[in-house]
């Protein structure tokens, strides 16, 4: 029998389930249940308090309405912006730096981040024979499935996997943060030898490099990048390495730790939710959709670009899905400071990397798509470019392959991950068990004879 057929019978048991599901959309605003925990505004639904990050997208006037504002995003109290800053005019990388604050609510000195830095260093292996026997073994498909059997695999190599202490879970996330480049990276090559016939090869992390370093060392087969690279690459991570308590796998997180169980299962359960495209896919979409663009309409027309993106949300052109992927967000409406940010950087390197035409066709496309949206949508709420608009621009221009795309963003977001999972552990106390109310009538059991 083929593993993965889907067999008549399978179709007949799918349609029943189908025909067998009552629940519609009005039954929920009947018994006023917050779908999808968000109320009829879309705005989140409060479902605990955390002082790892918080996001500002509106601001109250003196009578008491919401105006929407430039989007700022606070890491530990810090304005990401400022954290940015401080690191790029020292010409460092920021990405350790930016770890230490989330995970222990302070900015740290030299000394100190030089010794978080080395202890990084120390845990940035993996257990002996793990890459042959867990990845080279086993090779798959899918970089976020590796990943997370990975990290799952992990747990066996923990002499002491379920100590829930502050100090054990400290010590499983240090070397998760540390871990991920690897898993990610040694993933893709084995993935690349086995399922495409490519030669494989596998560094190992460079002493005294820091994170997006040591990613673009291990990745590349001649170990080289420039610096204007590593710093990009550096920066992007820093930008996704938190986004509040209310996304899915940081929710997620939350959600799994409360039950008491172990790092490796509550980091698998995060990657999971990053998985699904509704989360963590954002800019491979983004990406696919200029590929789509450029092979369809002149885009140095204006007029064509114009006619192309109402298309979209006609449904009419790329995936058909009617969106313009990049251009919006649930929580920002007039800016994503991490898209500021990073649309400063990314022309940079498309200057270096000789594709500036092309980050000018990003530029004219944020430009248009707001007015576009909010004519077709007839919305009011501000749109805006978010961070995947450009993050998957930059992660092209340094030669990360679209597997990869996700699993960096799990690179970064580990480090927002770890602080809420410890900040659960340290602060919680109870199961998350949120109610879900029953719509289904009371039936009578018939006996198997009658029926």
């Amino acid at each position: 029998m083929n593993y993965s057929e889907i067999t008549p019978y399978i179709k007949e048991l799918a349609a029943l389930s189908d025909i067998s599901n009552h629940i519609v959309p009005d039954m929920y605003a009947y018994h006023d249940v917050k779908r999808g925990l968000r109320d009829l505004n879309g705005n989140g639904v409060v479902a605990g308090l955390t002082e790892v990050s918080h996001i500002k997208a509106k601001e109250i006037d003196a009578e008491g309405n919401a105006i929407p504002c430039a989007g700022q995003l606070y890491y530990r109290g810090v304005n990401v912006r400022n954290l940015v800053n401080g690191f790029v005019t020292d010409n460092r990388p920021g990405f350790e730096e930016t770890v230490y604050l989330l995970l222990f609510s302070k900015l740290p000195t030299k000394d100190e981040l030089d010794a978080f830095c080395e202890q990084l260093s120390l845990y940035r292996s993996l257990p002996p024979s793990f890459v042959r026997d867990m990845i080279l073994k086993a090779p798959g498909k899918d970089m976020m499935n590796i990943l997370s059997r990975s990290v799952l695999a992990l747990y066996a190599y923990d002499e002491n996997p379920d100590d829930i202490s502050t100090e054990n879970v400290l010590r499983q996330c240090l070397q998760l943060i540390a871990e991920f480049p690897l898993l990610a990276v040694y993933g893709y090559q084995s993935f690349q030898h086995y399922h495409n016939g490519q030669s494989l090869f596998i560094h190992y992390p460079k002493k005294g490099l820091g994170t997006a370093e040591n990613l673009l060392y291990i990745l590349r087969e001649d170990g080289q990048y420039t610096p204007l690279e590593a710093a990009l690459l550096d920066l992007a991570l820093v930008l996704h390495a938190e986004h509040g308590g209310g996304n899915n796998s940081t929710f997620t997180t939350h959600v799994v730790t409360s039950s008491g169980t172990d790092t490796y299962s509550a980091i698998s359960a995060a990657l999971g939710s990053l998985k699904g495209p509704r989360h963590g896919g954002a800019n491979i979409k983004v990406m696919q959709m200029f590929d789509d663009m450029k092979a369809n309409i002149d885009t140095k027309d204006r007029d064509a670009v114009k006619d192309y993106l109402v298309r979209l949300l006609d449904k009419q052109a790329f995936d058909k899905a009617g969106l313009i992927y990049g251009m919006g967000h649930a929580v920002y409406s007039l800016s994503d400071p991490r898209a500021d940010i990073l649309r400063h950087y990314a022309e940079q390197l498309s200057i270096e990397k000789g594709l500036h035409e092309e980050f000018e066709l990003y530029q004219m496309v944020e430009t248009m798509a707001p007015a576009i949206i909010a004519e077709k949508r007839k919305m009011y709420k501000g749109v805006s470019a978010n961070v995947d608009f450009y993050s998957g621009m930059v992660y092209k221009m340094l030669g990360l392959p679209y597997e990869l795309f996700t699993p960096i963003f799990a690179i970064a977001r580990i480090a927002g991950w770890s602080a809420h999972r410890m900040e659960e552990i340290q602060n919680a106390g109870k199961i998350i068990r949120p109610a879900y109310i029953n719509v289904k009538e009371e039936t009578e059991y018939v006996s198997l004879s009658d029926r």
